[in-house]
């Protein structure tokens, strides 16, 4: 007599095989989360995130009169609220170059123009150019070269 799978077992089955699904979405996409609700379920799956901080090769000296401020001493004050703040347009990784070992786009101190390239962010493969909206001088860049970075989040504040 062959047993038939009861409706638990069938439910279980379908629900691993759409998480499995959603985990190979985020090897594809390099994303670190994704979220799914249908019909009364919800799942998240989500991956830990190391991060390296990158140390630059060369300190901008402070004798040039340019501030250096690390993002980590930066965190403390509600940089979103900066009037010359320049906020992520989307999720994903935030490159400073156009390729690895490239100069970077901007540096503190930088003078920049309007529509200029002021980093990269890769969403889903692509690389989008960020370019910066007001003309002034780069004051701090607040996030780290390969960062992943959140809609919303502070980038860079030109004064």
């Amino acid at each position: 007599m062959a047993s038939q799978p009861d409706e638990k077992t069938t439910a279980k089955s379908e629900d691993s095989q759409l998480i499995r699904e959603l985990a190979a979405l985020l090897d594809e996409t390099s994303l670190t989360e994704i979220e799914l609700e249908r019909a009364g379920l919800r799942v998240r799956v989500a991956r830990n995130v190391t991060i390296a901080a990158a140390v630059p090769s060369a300190m901008p000296s402070a004798a040039a009169g340019v501030p250096v401020v690390a993002a980590a001493a930066a965190a403390g004050a509600d940089l979103s609220k900066h009037p010359g703040v320049v906020p992520s347009p989307m999720v994903g990784t935030a490159y400073w170059a156009p390729e690895p070992g490239a100069k970077p786009f901007i540096e503190v101190g930088s003078k920049v123009s309007v529509g200029q390239t002021l980093m990269i962010i890769e969403a889903m493969k692509t690389m989008n150019q960020i370019p910066s909206p007001r003309a002034g001088t780069v004051t701090q860049i607040l996030v780290e070269d390969g960062q992943p970075v959140e809609f919303g989040e502070p980038l860079v504040i030109i004064e």
